[in-house]
């Protein structure tokens, strides 16, 4: 009988961390679940590592390997491969509360159907501190747009998808010389459709490592600017407020410019305020190669 869950892990090159997911996994008090292995290119040890948890069969595991596309072409080929009812991604460098699988599972046969695009539950640090703030407890569900925008949830939480809604949107584009376009994109699309249910309970447990995209966040602007306006150009599109329309066309025309694309102003889907935004995205421009020349400098 297929799992209700597939929790997937993108990873590159991270065999000396990944093992705390797959801990974290066999330590489950719920085994409704499959996880998936997104091996995006790795030349270190992860394919014979994998290999090997998967003949102890402690879990079911499935492994996929390809050529290195980045953290969104992981994610696209995870939505290809998934046939569970729920999809969940799992950081190579994060793990699973130990009753994580048993909360989705349980709480998705009570309160999910095809009115909701899947739950949202909490993230937390190693040591056991909330990243950001709780959720709305008055709020039975909600797009994660308006979690952010207008009730001012603050930090990463974790998102538990319909598969059915994450396979149905268009993939994340790949850019040549590229490797980064956010993950929020597909988000933003689901929200149009229905809301995520909220849950306040823990599900993750998450590090910020010094090579992960988390905190290197100006060094992907620059190597990544196409797949960054990309991005702001859907947000742009679907922005929940005037601010948030303001702050995407300011990132929109820095990206652009970072990309030397001198159609960014016809492409844009609010011309007039992205023509608006010039000045303030020069500005960001300039901030963004400073800041990367310093980091080289370092």
């Amino acid at each position: 009988m297929l799992p209700m869950l597939t929790v997937f892990t993108p990873s590159y090159n991270r065999a000396y961390t990944l093992h705390l997911c797959y801990e974290s996994l066999k330590r489950q008090s719920c085994k409704d679940f499959v996880w998936l292995i997104i091996d995006d290119g790795s030349t270190d040890q992860t394919k014979e590592l994998v290999a090997g948890w998967i003949t102890e069969n402690d879990i079911p595991i499935r492994y996929h390997f390809q050529e290195n596309q980045g953290m969104h072409g992981a994610h696209n080929t995870a939505y290809e491969l998934i046939e569970t009812e729920l999809n969940v991604c799992i950081d190579s460098d994060d793990f699973m509360a130990d009753d994580a699988v048993e909360k989705i599972t349980a709480f998705w046969l009570a309160e999910g159907s095809s009115q909701y695009a899947g739950i949202i539950g909490l993230d937390v640090s190693e040591d056991h501190k909330l990243i950001g703030t709780n959720l709305p407890e008055q709020l039975k569900s909600s797009t994660l747009t308006d979690l952010y925008a207008l009730h001012q949830v603050k930090g990463d939480k974790k998102l538990v998808y319909r598969s059915e809604l994450t396979r149905k949107h268009p993939p994340y584009p790949l850019f040549p010389g590229e490797k980064y376009c956010p993950l929020s994109y597909k988000y933003i699309l689901i929200d149009q459709e229905c809301p995520l249910l909220i849950m306040n309970e823990v599900l993750c447990i998450v590090e910020y490592r010094q090579d992960g995209s988390s905190l290197n966040m100006m060094k992907q602007y620059q190597t990544n600017p196409r797949g960054f306006s990309f991005f702001r150009k859907v947000a742009m599109a679907h922005a929940p407020s005037w601010k948030g329309l303001i702050r995407e066309a300011i990132h929109y025309v820095s990206s652009s410019l970072i990309s030397r694309n001198k159609s960014f102003l016809k492409e844009s889907p609010r011309k007039g305020v992205t023509l608006m935004a010039i000045p303030l995205g020069l500005l960001l421009y300039v901030y963004i190669q400073n800041a990367n020349k310093r980091t080289l400098v370092k």
